[in-house]
C-alpha cells in the first residue's frame, strides 16, 4: 500500500521493479535457451564443415583410351604400353589420331605400318591444301 507522501512517479517504479522482479527469471531462462539454441546451430554447421571430407569420385580403373580431340591425359597403360610416349601429341604422331589403345589387347598400327600395308588397310597421307585468302570487296554508298 502507497503511503500517503509518496509521489505518483514513485509508485509506479515500485510496482514496475516488483512485476520486473517476477519476470525477470522467465525472460533470462528463454533468452538463454535461444542463445544456446542458436549456438549450436551455428558449431553444428562449422563442425560438419570442417570434419567433413570433400566427396570424391570413385577411381574408376581406365581400360580404353582413344587419341581424339577430347583427351586430355594420357593413362598410365598407354603409356607402359607405348614405351615410354607421355604425351598425347607424341602418342598422335605415332599413332594418328583417333588411335584406341585397350588394356590387355595388342597396339593399333602405327602411321607407318598404315601406309605400307597392302589392301584396303593402307591410308594414304592426310593432304592439306592452304587455302586462299577471301577477298571481299569495299561497300559503296
Amino acid at each position: 500500500m502507497p503511503g500517503p507522501d509518496q509521489s505518483i512517479s514513485d509508485i509506479i517504479t515500485d510496482a514496475v521493479s516488483r512485476a520486473m522482479r517476477t519476470i525477470l527469471p522467465a525472460i533470462q531462462r528463454r533468452i538463454g535457451e535461444m542463445a544456446a539454441k542458436d549456438l549450436d546451430g551455428k558449431l553444428a554447421v562449422k563442425g560438419r564443415r570442417k570434419g567433413a571430407r570433400r566427396a570424391r569420385a570413385r577411381k574408376v580403373e581406365i581400360t580404353r583410351w582413344v587419341a581424339d580431340r577430347r583427351a586430355r591425359r594420357v593413362p598410365t597403360f598407354v603409356i607402359e604400353l607405348t614405351g615410354g610416349l607421355d604425351t598425347k601429341k607424341k602418342v598422335v604422331a605415332k599413332y594418328g589420331e583417333n588411335a584406341a589403345f585397350e588394356k590387355g589387347k595388342p597396339l593399333p598400327p602405327t602411321i607407318a605400318a598404315r601406309r605400307t600395308a597392302p589392301g584396303p588397310v593402307a591410308i594414304a597421307a592426310r593432304v592439306v591444301k592452304a587455302r586462299p585468302p577471301v577477298v571481299r570487296k569495299a561497300v559503296t554508298k
